[in-house]
């Protein structure tokens, strides 16, 4: 029997819902997920396996005008998820105003299909829903619209079943068992940074990156330490908070996210460190993972 595998690229503008429905699809939590924008900062590669086929999924930042050094090397990642794209995803919020020219401006000479899914439908009427499908079947001619609810995901399997109709076939790109192209090192920085996201307001979350300095796999516990890199020596006092608070707020949290993730006991201690203005330099970028 023939089998298929083929990379399927999920785009769409910040909090459409894209890494929701990238771990609806895989089944697992791949991407963290938060309520405020631009949470995603890699490209992260989640599998679908079965005998017949591999789908591999990429959740990818959501597409913005760059304003930091940071931004480009996530757009460039953006851009190199499409190029090597069987398929594309555009996901797009039903609340969306049509505002979509960044990420026309994206798709420009792309020769991968494309399919639309209105996300969040759940929350929205026939009418509109009939209405945003009518206007991205005339903006884009793409394959297909979808009017998907990612968070609920009731036909996430039919949309799958879709998608692995239009792979090519092909032999696995990757091995069988492989959930995602990422180490335990990378979703433990995650799991941090995604509290930081959910605990903090303003810029604090946008100024700060999250660096695995020890990751000690050990029988039944893992030992790990991390660095929390802020721009400026007053977001440091905000994230560690009076008497060292706020940072065992996030500790708590993201330990018991470890623990449910590994399936293991874990050990977090966590340090607080200031770089000036890291979003900007390429050196830094280059040293956390961002890299062109």
């Amino acid at each position: 029997m023939s089998h298929k595998a083929g990379f399927v690229s999920i785009i769409g503008k910040p909090n459409a819902g894209k890494s929701t429905l990238m771990n609806a699809l895989v089944g697992e939590k791949m991407s963290i997920i938060t309520p405020k924008a631009q949470t995603t900062r890699h490209r992260i590669l989640g599998m679908v396996n079965t005998d017949d086929y591999q789908v591999v999924f990429s959740d990818t930042p959501g597409i913005i005008k760059p304003h930091y050094a940071l931004h480009e090397s996530m757009m460039h990642q953006v851009q190199g998820s499409i190029v090597d794209a069987d398929l594309i995803l555009l996901v797009t919020d039903i609340n969306e105003k049509h505002d979509e020219t960044d990420v026309m401006k994206r798709l420009e000479g792309v020769q991968s299909p494309v399919i639309v899914l209105i996300n969040k439908a759940d929350l929205s009427d026939a009418d509109t829903i009939n209405q945003k499908v009518a206007y991205w079947e005339e903006t884009l001619q793409p394959l297909a619209v979808f009017a998907i609810s990612a968070l609920k995901a009731p036909n996430t399997q039919e949309l799958l079943k879709f998608i692995v109709s239009y792979l090519p076939e092909h032999a696995p790109y990757y091995e069988k068992d492989a959930l995602t192209d990422r180490n335990d090192r990378f979703f433990a920085s995650e799991m941090i940074r995604e509290q930081i996201f959910k605990q903090y307001k303003k810029e604090i979350p946008y100024s700060t990156e999250v660096i695995i300095t020890a990751f000690k796999e050990e029988e039944k516990l893992y030992r790990i330490s991390a660095e929390i890199i802020v721009e400026r020596d007053s977001q440091k006092n905000i994230i560690i908070g009076q008497g060292g608070s706020m940072l065992k707020i996030v500790g708590t949290y993201a330990r018991r996210s470890m623990e449910d993730f590994y399936q293991k006991k874990i050990f977090l201690e966590m340090f607080v460190k200031v770089i000036s203005d890291w979003r900007s330099k390429k050196n830094y970028l280059k040293k956390f993972g961002y890299d062109d």
